[in-house]
């Protein structure tokens, strides 16, 4: 993987945190949380649809992986949402 694949892996992931960030309800951390979130979502999300045999939507190529972005999405979502619930914090 060289420089310019990290940099996209970094802004896809970005993206994918913050928009999860955004269906969860969660308006806590800037960029680098985003950013967290997206990696921990591919994780999350890539191992849930594997476990279900769901295919992957709108996966993108980098480094001679796939990054699942709509899985990403999905698995960063119900990390924050259950990070939501275990803390306890009302949102206004």
């Amino acid at each position: 993987m060289d420089l310019t694949e990290l940099i996209i892996l970094l802004v896809v992931s970005g993206l994918c945190g913050s928009i999860a960030r955004a269906l969860a309800g969660s308006t806590r951390g800037g960029c680098l949380v985003s950013i967290a979130l997206g990696f921990i979502g591919a994780l999350i999300g890539g191992k849930l649809a594997m476990a279900l045999e769901l295919p992957e939507i709108l996966s993108i190529p980098l480094g001679g992986r796939n990054y699942p972005v709509v899985w990403s999405i999905i698995g960063a979502s119900l990390f924050v949402a259950v990070l939501s619930l275990l803390s306890g914090r009302k949102r206004l």
